[in-house]
């Protein structure tokens, strides 16, 4: 139960991966965990953010616990991946608060998976990044979404070589938000944006996470319309007068919704 540290806090949940003898890799039971988390966020009205952390050991994940798929292989004869019950996180891509990855260290396969699959991304100055599956044997059938985060050369390039990359450049082509000195810091900023998105309007900010995000399916002009719908709802709320009544007011908003 400790692998994964959970608490909500101001309306922001944190999650901590808490394994840092093991450099914070992802065990059958975080997976679990973390699996059971995306559920539990969605349907807590009180988060209206979500923050996704590691406890300080230099590095935020270095993906699967090999360790662990190797006794799964041994005792049962059988992939890790088929332990779990969502072996890719195409779960936490459907998670409908928005997540913020406050990357206090290097990360790497699963660690980079929790990483691309959060809506902003904080990292850590002089940290790596890397997809390295290629180097032990295994796929990154998840890095697919990742051709709308970076360009496609450099993301061809981490997953062919399985090398390194320096979170400075990932931070140049726009695949991270914001990169940080330290960990506090990186914390820090990512619980800022947190405490951004939670003072907006929340289906304001709902619906433009899902309208943006089911865009990279449907294309431009599909996706434009989709997004359409998606508001209606947004301006026929009471958050809609509410928005403009506050401004005119010069108070804070009182959302209702």
């Amino acid at each position: 139960m400790n692998d994964i540290l959970y608490e909500v806090r101001d309306g922001t949940a944190l999650i901590t991966l808490n394994r840092p003898a093991q450099r914070n890799a992802l065990s059958i039971a975080a997976s679990e965990r973390l699996y059971d988390l995306w559920g539990e966020i969605d349907q807590d009205k009180t988060v209206k953010a979500a923050v996704i952390t590691a406890s300080e050991c230099g590095v935020f994940c270095a993906g699967m616990d090999l360790k662990d798929a190797a006794r799964v292989q041994r005792e049962h004869g059988t992939d890790i991946l088929q332990a779990l019950r969502d072996p890719f996180f195409e779960r936490m891509r459907n998670v409908a608060k928005p997540l913020i990855a406050a990357l206090n260290g290097h990360f790497t396969a699963g660690g980079m998976v929790l990483a691309a699959n959060c809506d902003l991304r904080v990292g850590k100055a002089g940290s790596h990044a890397g997809i390295a599956e290629a180097r032990v044997g295994r796929g990154s059938p998840w890095a697919v979404p990742m051709l709308w985060q970076m360009p496609q050369a450099i993301l061809m390039e981490m997953v062919l070589t399985g090398a390194m990359q320096p979170t400075e450049r990932l931070h140049e082509i726009g695949f991270l938000n914001y990169l940080e000195p330290d960990s506090a810091a990186v914390l820090a900023r990512a619980i800022e944006l947190a405490r951004l998105i939670r003072d907006n309007a929340p289906l304001s900010v709902l619906a433009a996470k899902r309208s943006l995000n089911d865009a990279l399916s449907l294309g431009c002009d599909a996706g434009f319309e989709h997004a359409k719908e998606l508001h209606r709802p947004v301006y026929a709320s009471a958050d809609a007068r509410e928005g403009p009544l506050a401004f005119i007011e010069k108070r804070r908003p009182q959302w209702q919704e």
